[in-house]
């Protein structure tokens, strides 16, 4: 039975959203699948659902944050994967960012500017959220940065963010990297094991 193509929420100001897009390709080849990416703005989800991010979650509690570390190696000798370089600027306001990969949909240059700001905010970290920095990372890239940040400011690219992120919110969604394979929902970049064994009928 065939299943539909995987669905990938994510955030640019998410390591795991990271993490799981470095993983994604592999699991392409293996299951004949491509993933379908929907920018979604993780700030938006935690306000619609009451969550916090894991750096305030996970503030105070013994052996969570050490756990998760472990966690996160594992994931990274799994899939093989480079391990993200913490932003120094982090928590980043991503809405510009994410407002941009819309815009890059429409301007047909979608999966270019993901690498490039995945890159950009997770391997050579930059502040993202300065649209000076940001345009001119997203230029380096290979990209017309200016461009693509201008149309970010174009109503219906702010509209569709808000309706891609209203939408995963109304299916279930709480936070970043969250997948879905129809009505089935994924959480977090370790249930990426499920979500292929899930399209391979497993």
């Amino acid at each position: 039975m065939s299943r539909p193509a995987p669905e990938f929420m994510f955030d640019f100001g998410s390591p795991n959203a990271y993490l799981s897009h470095e993983a994604i390709p592999a699991i392409v080849k293996r299951i004949g699948v491509q993933f379908y990416y929907v920018p979604v703005l993780l700030g938006g989800i935690f306000k619609a659902t009451n969550n916090k991010s894991p750096a305030e979650s996970l503030a105070g509690i013994k052996n969570k944050r050490e756990f998760h570390e472990v966690e996160t190696q594992r994931f990274l000798k799994r899939y093989q994967v480079q391990p993200w370089v913490w932003n120094p600027y982090f928590p980043v306001n991503t809405l510009n960012l994410m407002r941009a990969a819309i815009a890059a949909e429409l301007e047909g240059v979608f999966e270019a500017y993901v690498d490039a700001a995945f890159h950009h905010m997770w391997r050579e970290p930059k502040k993202m959220d300065d649209p000076e920095i940001a345009i001119a990372a997203i230029t380096s890239s290979g990209l017309d940065g200016a461009k693509l940040f201008a149309r970010a400011q174009e109503p219906e690219v702010k509209a569709k963010l808000v309706e891609n992120t209203q939408r995963a919110v109304e299916r279930g969604a709480f936070g970043s990297p969250t997948f879905f394979v129809g009505n089935e929902m994924f959480f977090g970049k370790e249930q990426l094991r499920d979500v292929e064994e899930y399209i391979l009928g497993k």
